[in-house]
């Protein structure tokens, strides 16, 4: 009997736990990863099996499809190729399929427009990987430290500065989380406003120019790249302002948010620290003034930022050698080659999905549906607000640029919106969906790299603290939506301006 005994301890484990019962039970998490792929699969089968579909019920299920597919995991290109080319397939057949297929894989990536997107991307990498960003960060820290919140300020105006060399939401947030955080938190900041602010300056990079994200809405919008980068640059500025100028408020009725700093610094030593600074001016008057005189396209300008970036980069750097120089260039253009080609298979899904729409009437049905609700300009862009906050949720930012866009192109143009103001409008709000609760791509990502211990300095932060404090610059952001939306102009004036010269 204690042989029994023993055997049956052995079998079910110290818990008493039937092993088969923990080999066939699910977590939440898993229970929802399955039921997405069920769900795709059965999407699938109907489109593939189901006869007498309509091009729009066909349409409508491949968008679907991409969805589910986006939340399995897969490459947003891959989703919207895949879902794209089953739509097609379906209702206009697989010669019209292998047309597609044919001409998305150059006709598309060889876009003039689209050159710009290797430079700028280039230019960012660069600089990472020459290290200037700290030097950045020290300089704002010496000019704006002693104001309440300072610290904070600084990482929102280095956030900034970053988003007019780089452009990605997600490097910035982590770039400067991994040093402005532990700074703010050893100077005894609450770490509510320590992560929520590194959180808020990183998505300013998908608006202030140049923004590789506005590149593709161009792209995908057809409207000329030059102007739309110009028509982001004073709603960025305004956005990063305005989250300043909310800090110190905060800040200077409770001290104890966010203490000015402790430490003098004398005005030499302030213009010393001008010097990390340079690189980032340089090329952020090569882009926008390059741009806005007239003397580079787009393309140019992105040539010769990416240049400036390398050259100057190295000159500032903490190493001069013609060895190092060697070594991180072929480090940067091995870096830009995997994110670029990434991007442009992003594009040649968009190709896909959109002729797919466009075949099926799903984007015509959408423009006469939604104009024959009589919803005014104001109530229609307030009704995309709320909808671009629930994609948020599931997505990325650019992944909800590329998923929509097509779709909505022909809504805004029967409401009379500008394609260039509409850029400018949709990545704020794709901006306030990446930080807002309860589920904010870039809140996300600073939490994670909140809990390094390098980084909290042994403090426990958990996910609450960092929503509690997003909420001050999701406020912020909002705000400055409604201000765009009743004085469009904000956005329009410096483009139109730059093409009357």
């Amino acid at each position: 009997m204690s042989s029994s005994g023993t055997n049956t301890e052995v079998n079910t484990g110290t818990t008493g736990r039937d092993p088969l019962k923990q080999r066939w039970s699910f977590t939440p998490s898993e229970i929802t990863y399955w039921s997405t792929i069920g769900a795709a699969v059965l999407v699938t089968l109907v489109v593939l099996f189901v006869d007498g579909l309509a091009g729009q019920a066909v349409g409508g299920l491949a968008v679907l499809l991409s969805v589910l597919l986006l939340l399995c995991g897969m490459h947003v290109g891959l989703a919207m190729t895949v879902a794209g080319g089953l739509g097609i397939w379906k209702i206009v057949g697989p010669g019209a399929l292998a047309v597609t297929f044919e001409h998305v894989g150059f006709g598309e990536a060889a876009s003039w427009s689209l050159s710009v997107i290797p430079l700028f991307v280039l230019m960012g990498v660069a600089m990472g990987r020459f290290h200037i960003i700290g030097k950045f960060f020290v300089a704002a820290q010496n000019w704006f430290g002693r104001l309440p919140g300072g610290l904070a300020v600084a990482t929102n105006l280095t956030g900034a500065g970053m988003a007019s060399a780089s452009g990605s939401s997600i490097a910035i947030s982590y770039a400067i989380g991994r040093t402005a955080i532990p700074e703010m938190l050893r100077h005894g900041y609450r770490p509510s406003l320590a992560t929520a602010v590194v959180a808020a300056s990183g998505s300013v990079g998908m608006l202030i120019p140049p923004s590789v994200v506005l590149v593709i809405y161009a792209s995908v919008a057809e409207t000329p790249v030059g102007p739309q980068l110009l028509s982001a640059l004073v709603p960025g500025v305004l956005l990063a302002l305005g989250f300043s100028a909310m800090i110190v408020l905060r800040c200077t009725l409770d001290h104890s948010l966010g203490p000015p700093s402790t430490r003098s610094v004398g005005w030499g030593e302030r213009v010393r620290s001008l010097r990390g600074v340079t690189p980032v001016a340089v090329i952020a008057v090569v882009i926008i003034g390059g741009m806005y005189s007239g003397l580079f396209t787009p393309t140019e300008a992105g040539a010769v930022g990416a240049l400036a970036a390398v050259v100057l980069g190295w000159l500032f750097g903490p190493d001069r050698s013609v060895v190092f120089l060697g070594r991180t260039l072929v480090a940067c253009v091995r870096e830009c080659a995997v994110v670029v080609s990434s991007i442009f298979l992003l594009l040649m899904g968009v190709f896909v999905i959109t002729r797919m729409l466009t075949l099926s009437g799903v984007a015509d049905a959408l423009t006469v549906g939604l104009t024959g609700l009589g919803l005014s300009r104001v109530t229609f862009l307030l009704v995309l607000v709320l909808v671009f906050l629930v994609l948020g949720m599931f997505m990325d930012g650019l992944a909800i640029v590329l998923l929509t866009v097509p779709l909505l192109l022909p809504v805004i143009d029967a409401f009379d919106i500008s394609a260039l103001w509409f850029g400018v409008f949709m990545v704020i709000v794709v901006e306030l969906a990446m930080i807002t609760p309860p589920i904010g791509v870039l809140t996300y990502v600073v939490f994670r790299t909140a809990q390094n211990s390098e980084v909290n300095l042994g403090a426990r932060i958990g996910l609450s603290e960092v929503f509690r404090g997003i909420g001050w610059f999701v406020a912020v952001a909002v705000a400055m939506l409604v201000f765009l939306i009743f004085f469009p102009e904000v956005a329009l004036w410096l483009p139109e301006s730059s093409s009357a010269q």
